[in-house]
Parts: structure tokens; sequence; C-alpha cells
């Protein structure tokens, strides 16, 4: 190679150095897909999972184990046996849910974070609920509700990273009765992204709500969706008293729930795809009909949580290529019945961040891109089957989204005159390296991971020879030191800590739901 090949490379090192150490924290836009998605069925399947699904629906019958949501039902007309068990005409499903939103824009803090949702766009969404985490000296314990804030601050300053979430990590250090105060104000303080709401209780999405209507205020949250709600079914075909509770919540001030059925493949469903599929699609239209009898209109999105069963253990798997099956097929669904939806991302059941955990988070983001998914949540620390929250997993799954995120924005055509060009410049045998379209273009010509390494052994050596995990862990505590606050308006910020302090003192400290105050 010439000296002058050499020295471009040098600079071409050095540009890139200098690029790292000014950080862009910048969010990235809502991703606007631009590659063809991965639809297995064609009409005629999609219409026989649709039919199974009625006849479920008519003919099962989904309970709903809610007084409140049986007298709503009697009253928007459907047949209800057995005291709560409720059989859903396919007439009356159809009709509901046509007046879902099939898109919509999220508001954020930040008029700069606001979110196209729907159709062709979609939102990566970190991980939530795990009991402990593996923090940045790799070790497995109960969190605080410090972690808490540095996964919040971290998913405020990763681009990927489009939410800051809720609960990532519970935090052990406040009652679990109050807790959801302390959770909701973390993800409003920390990030000024949009954010998810706690539905462990009606009266704690009401708190959440509240929490809300005093950040952006209550006629806003009106006409904006400002937070997502989640609301897991039992399957098979069960919606319980707490999750249809705090349904209602969201669904009557506006605000989008995510309407869930928790499928473990084989042991809550049949032991095979289609048919999974198909009750799953019926749980969650009868939820997703139910939030039109709440609010018309209000905005739902078609959820599940899928996993499969190990007919060995019993055990949870992830990564599985039926669960990626299963995506493109509710993927198909949800466009046939034309609204939003989602899914989970980088699942896996590994118990450290190892080859196992990459592995089936990647098989897993691959399959939810080309599904066409909206709401890509658990994107962002997920292992142990959730059990736990890794700091390194969590910084290297934000950068795993970013290259997903390019390649399903699909292929620039923007340069290609100008870099035929080039080819005519460099022409045989020459190199590009100094050319004027190179130096241009190549910090967005190919993706540069920050964290994975692909130096000469040699160099690595000389470096440490850090594996990923200890150099996820020291990016991680680069980025925390770093961290800037979004300030809160400081009238803001005192009237949510009045809000927190009246109910804590309201709520009595236990461990235990808040279910009545």
């Amino acid at each position: 190679m010439s000296v002058d090949a050499v020295g471009t490379i040098r600079r071409g090192r050095g540009a890139r150095k200098a690029t790292r150490q000014q950080r862009d924290v910048a969010m990235l836009p809502a991703l606007e897909r631009g590659l063809p998605l991965t639809e297995p069925m064609d009409a005629e399947q999609i219409a026989r999972i649709d039919a199974a699904s009625m006849d479920i629906l008519e003919e099962v019958g989904v309970v709903f184990r809610d007084p409140v949501a049986i007298a709503d039902w009697r009253k928007a007309g459907a047949d209800v046996r057995d005291g709560d068990r409720v059989h859903l005409d396919r007439a009356l499903v159809r009709d509901l849910i046509s007046t879902i939103p099939e898109s919509f824009t999220y508001h954020a803090r930040n008029p700069a974070h606001n979110l196209p949702f729907g159709k062709n766009h979609s939102i990566f969404v970190p991980m939530t609920g795990a009991p402990y985490l593996r923090d940045l000296d790799n070790v497995r314990r109960n969190p605080t509700l410090d972690d808490l804030a540095n996964f919040h601050k971290l998913s405020h300053m990763l681009p990927a990273l489009h939410s800051s979430a809720h609960h990532i990590v519970e935090p052990y250090d406040h009652p679990i009765s109050q807790r959801h105060l302390r959770i909701t104000y973390s993800s409003m303080k920390h990030s000024d992204k949009t954010f998810m709401g706690m539905t462990t209780s009606p009266k704690n999405a009401e708190d959440v709500l509240d929490m809300c209507a005093i950040l952006f205020g209550e006629e806003f949250l009106e006409t904006h969706p400002v937070v997502t709600g989640n609301c897991n079914g039992n399957s098979p075909l069960v919606w319980d008293e707490t999750m249809l509770g705090a349904m209602r919540a969201f669904s009557r001030r506006n605000q989008p729930v995510l309407c869930s059925p928790f499928v473990l493949g084989g042991a809550n469903t049949p032991a095979s795809v289609a048919p999974t599929v198909a009750q799953l699609n019926a749980e969650a239209l009868s939820a997703l009909a139910y939030t039109q009898v709440i609010r018309k209109g209000a905005p739902a999105i078609y959820g599940h949580y899928l996993s499969t069963v190990s007919m060995k253990s019993g055990a949870p798997m992830a990564g599985t290529p039926e669960i990626s099956l299963m995506n493109f097929m509710i993927g198909q669904m949800a466009r046939y019945y034309g609204v939003p939806w989602r899914t989970s991302n980088t699942l896996g059941g590994a118990k450290t961040f190892d080859a196992q955990a990459g592995y089936e988070s990647a098989t897993t983001l691959m399959a939810v891109l080309m599904a066409g998914a909206n709401y890509i949540w658990h994107s962002a620390g997920w292992n142990e089957a959730g059990m736990h929250c890794s700091m390194a997993k969590f910084v290297v799954d934000a950068e795993q989204c970013a290259m997903g995120y390019r390649m399903a924005q699909g292929i620039r055509w923007d340069d290609f005159d100008e870099a035929l060009r080039a080819v005519r410049d460099v022409g045989p045998g020459g190199h590009y390296l100094g050319h004027p379209h190179t130096l241009e273009n190549f910090q967005r010509a190919f993706f540069m991971p920050e964290l994975f390494d692909n130096n000469s052994i040699e160099q690595w050596q000389a470096e440490g020879s850090h594996d990923i995990n200890a150099r996820a862990n020291a990016h991680a505590r680069t980025m925390l030191k770093e961290y800037e606050e979004p300030r809160l308006d400081p009238a803001v910020n005192e009237a949510l800590l009045d809000y927190i302090a009246r109910r804590e003192r309201e709520i009595p400290a236990a461990d235990a739901l808040n279910q009545s105050y």
C-alpha cells in the first residue's frame, strides 16, 4: 500500500476518533421502514386465522374477571354467560376495532422528540420489569431507585432508544405500594423522551395519568398521546380485574394501551404455530374491542408477549424460529385489521451477557424488524428471561437497534450518481480512501459500531484484551459521567413532588400493590 493510502487511513481513523469524542446523543427519528416486510401468509391463510379467531370469540368466549367490564359488555350488546364469560359476535368486534386509530403521534416533554407512530413507523423501547440487574461491575443484585435513574439516563442518551419506558428495573429501596410514583417521576425527570406508565393496579394507573396531567396539562392529554400503558392478558382467554381497571384509566383519558396476551407457546396455547396465533389473535381482539367500549377512538395497540416453552423442562425460550414465524403472522393480522402493533425485542434466556444472549437477541431483532412491528418493546438490557437487566447488554442492544434501524431504512440512492463519478476518477487499480466522495460520505456510508472490536488481535491485546462486557460497562460509565439532565420546568417539578408527597401520605407504605387508596 502506498504512503498516501496509509496516511489517508490514519487521517480517517483520527477523524473517527474525534467524532467519537464528540458523542452524538441526538435521538434518531421514528424509524420509517424502507424494506419489504416478511409476510409468509397469503390472503386465504390470513382469512383462515381471522375466521378461527372469530369462532373462538363467538363460540368459546373470553373471561373478563371484572364486574365493571361485564356491565360494559352487556351494555354494548355482548352475550355474557356463566357470570363472566363474554361471547363476542364478529360483527360487533369488527365494528368496535374499526374506530382504533391506525396511526398517531407520541408527544414528548421535548417537542423535538415527538414521534409519528403506526403504519410504516416504528420505535424502540427499553426492557422493563427486571427484579435484578447486572451492574457496572457485572454483579447480579437487587436494584435501587438510583439504578433505575441510571437506566433512564442511558435511555435519554442512546440515540436509537425512543422512550425511557418505566420500571426498567424494580427499585427495591421503596415500598411496593408507593413505588409507581417514584418510577414515574424518574422517567419524567431524567429524560425528555416519551415514556411508559405503570399499570400494576387501577389506582397506580390513575396516579400516573394525574402526574402526566401535571407535566403536560389535562386538556393536552385529551387530544395528545403522551404515555403508554400495558395490559397483559392471562392466556388462555382471560383478562383480569387489575389489568382491565388500568386499561379503563388509560383509555378514558385517551392514552394508548398495549393489549398484550401473555403467550407461553405450548403451555397456555396449542403446541403449534398457526393455532397459537389464532388464539392470541382472539385474545388481543377482545381487549382491543373493549378499549373502544370504554372510549370510542381511543388509541390502542395490538400487543403480545411471545415465548415458547421447552418441552424438556417447561422453561420459556427466546430466539426460536417459531417465535419469528409468529411475529411475521401477527404483523400481517394487525395490518389486516388496520391497527398498530407491539412486539418484544432482544429477548434471551442466557444468565450472562454471552454468545447465547447475543444470538437470541440478534435473531429476535431481525425478525421483529422484518415483521414490521411498530412498538418494539424490550429493546435493551433483557437477559435471563427478563429476570435481570444488564447494564452492559443495555448499551450494546441499543447499538444493535441503531444498526437494525439503518438496515430497515433500506438502500440510499441520493449519492448514486456522485459515487459513480468516483469510479471514473479512480479507475482500475486505484483506491477511494482519499477521494472527495469518500471523505464526504465515510461517516454515513457504512455503520461503524463503537462497542464491537474489529482491530487486529495484536492491537486488541495491546489495549488490554477487553471483551464486550468490559467495553460495554466502560462505555456506560463514560456516558453516565457525560449525562446532562434535561431540566423540568421548576413549577412543574414542584407540582410533581407535591403530588408524590401527598400520595405517599395517603397510601400506606406496604409490600403490596395499592388497590384501595
